[in-house]
């Protein structure tokens, strides 16, 4: 084998080029599904939020309410995307949200995150009415 023939191998301190760089880009642009964006970004909302509530052991320095409101909001935002894109998942993601809800309330969220317009159809919070003495429920639950 000739010298000519041997093609170095770049050294293991040697950065890529930009070319290179914009070609790992563009190759797994092309690879990559929005539905996929879709449900990571609903992981890592769910994930961050519930972190922000301060609730889990050595969470409570990062304790931020609002981070958290706008965490459930875009969830519920993204909902109809993730049920057009994994179906399967829908469920899990609403319990996921659900549990944030809730761990939004007991970290002294008060009222409902949603919203004073209640659930996300801009009805009341849960089924049939509020009895004598008894406050609405300003949880929003799935299905509801």
């Amino acid at each position: 084998m000739s010298e000519e023939e041997i093609t170095p191998e770049p050294s293991l301190g040697e950065q890529p080029t930009e070319d290179e760089i914009r070609a790992a880009l563009d190759e797994e642009m092309r690879r990559v599904h929005v539905g996929d964006i879709v449900l990571q970004s609903v992981v890592s909302l769910v994930n961050v939020g519930a972190r922000r509530t301060g609730t889990a052991p050595e969470t409570e320095s990062e304790k931020d309410l609002e981070q958290v409101r706008i965490a459930i909001d875009a969830v519920r935002a993204l909902m109809p995307s993730v049920d057009a894109v994994a179906p399967e998942q829908t469920a899990a993601v609403l319990d996921a949200l659900s549990q944030l809800q809730l761990a939004y309330v007991k970290a002294g969220g008060g009222e409902d995150p949603t919203g004073p317009s209640g659930g996300p159809d801009g009805g009341d919070n849960g089924p049939g009415g509020t009895g004598p003495g008894e406050r609405p429920s300003r949880i929003w639950t799935p299905g509801s």
